[in-house]
């Protein structure tokens, strides 16, 4: 499972990502993150507002910090 980050690094962003790991740890799951932050990218995936997150690149949630409940239920889908 492949997880996308995408934001220029904000700590919006770093917050999303810390929330993705600990979703990834609380579930035992074998997952890499890839961090994106080249605008060009982020908008290649439709996002108008970072933070983002994808699930395999399906986008899950843009414009907000999910919390690690949110994100672990995006997984479990």
């Amino acid at each position: 499972m492949k997880i996308q980050i995408l934001g220029i690094g904000c700590p919006k962003c770093k917050q999303t990502e810390a929330n993705a790991r600990e979703a990834i740890k609380n579930l035992g799951i074998d997952a890499e993150i890839e961090k994106i932050t080249d605008i060009n990218k982020i908008t290649d995936f439709g996002i108008i507002a970072t933070p983002g997150l994808g699930v395999n690149g399906d986008i899950k949630f843009s414009g907000k910090i999910p919390t690690i409940a949110e994100i672990e239920q995006a997984l479990k889908q």
